[in-house]
């Protein structure tokens, strides 16, 4: 998503998010919780998503630096299921990405630091976060980087061959 951008000498505006706008866009996602994370350059933080009432539609964006943003297809059914998209989020393009509920999500910082910050459609809840293994060789996934930095967390994900069926497409 292209926002609009005003800029002039002073620098720029933009109007970052916009209920009556979004919910069209976003096909009447609400969203109830604002999180910001700092990270240093190959830091890849993800794949996470949540389950069951608390599943997850984000919508993020980049406030300072540069990073890789990848959405993974979890629906079972879907013709996307394990396919992923990816996208350069920065402050310099000020682009955001949308990601419905039944998506695993991650990014990997490609500057030397990054702000990026995201909306969430449901509360963080330990019980229903789950992690997909973000080098899973069934992903494809490239995240532009030689030598990631991965929390332990992350590192333990599971394999898409062994999820669930947590999500179903309709």
């Amino acid at each position: 998503m292209e926002p609009k951008i005003f800029e002039d000498e002073r620098g720029y505006f933009v109007e970052s998010f916009r209920g009556k706008r979004y919910l069209k866009i976003t096909n009447g996602l609400k969203f109830v919780q604002d999180n910001v994370s700092r990270s240093v350059r190959n830091t890849i933080r993800g794949l996470h998503y949540q389950v069951g009432k608390y599943a997850q539609g984000k919508l993020c964006q980049v406030l300072f630096g540069r990073v890789l943003d990848v959405a993974v297809d979890l629906r079972r059914g879907s013709p996307y299921f394990g396919k992923h998209i990816s996208f350069e989020l920065s402050d310099e393009n000020k682009n955001q990405l949308c990601i419905p509920p039944g998506f695993a999500h991650g990014f990997c910082v490609l500057s030397e630091e990054a702000i990026f910050s995201y909306k969430c459609t449901q509360y963080y809840d330990k019980d229903s976060e789950r992690t997909l293994l973000y080098n899973d060789p069934e992903l494809h996934i490239d995240w532009k980087i030689e030598q990631p930095i991965v929390s332990d967390k992350d590192q333990q994900g599971t394999l898409l061959k062994n999820l669930g069926s947590d999500f179903t497409y309709a």
